[in-house]
């Protein structure tokens, strides 16, 4: 079994994404304790059952975020960590980061 972890989530915008997360911006969470480790992946699926509130369509696409939304892991763009298959450490800080704006 692997120890719960705890993350501390960040929604920063200037287009409104924090309102898809009822105006929250900030979230301190502990995964549940799983047989495997947990990766972005599956907590992109975590935080669309616990967290998301409204319109997922503007935050995921497919089993990815949406075209738009930065990804931060610790300070570091995602890419460089591994993007969905990154595993996910206890106290590691997420930021998602929406470019998209209302017109």
């Amino acid at each position: 079994m692997y120890a719960k972890i705890c993350l501390i989530f960040l929604f920063l915008s200037r287009g409104g994404a924090e309102l898809l997360f009822k105006g929250v911006k900030e979230h301190h969470v502990t995964l549940p304790t799983q047989s495997e480790p947990w990766d972005v992946k599956q907590l992109l699926v975590w935080i669309q059952r616990n967290l998301l509130k409204e319109r997922p369509e503007l935050f995921v696409q497919g089993d990815s975020v949406r075209p738009g939304i930065l990804v931060l892991i610790n300070d570091a763009d995602w890419e460089l960590m591994g993007e969905l298959d990154y595993q996910l450490q206890d106290q590691d800080n997420i930021v998602f980061i929406s470019t998209l704006h209302g017109g």
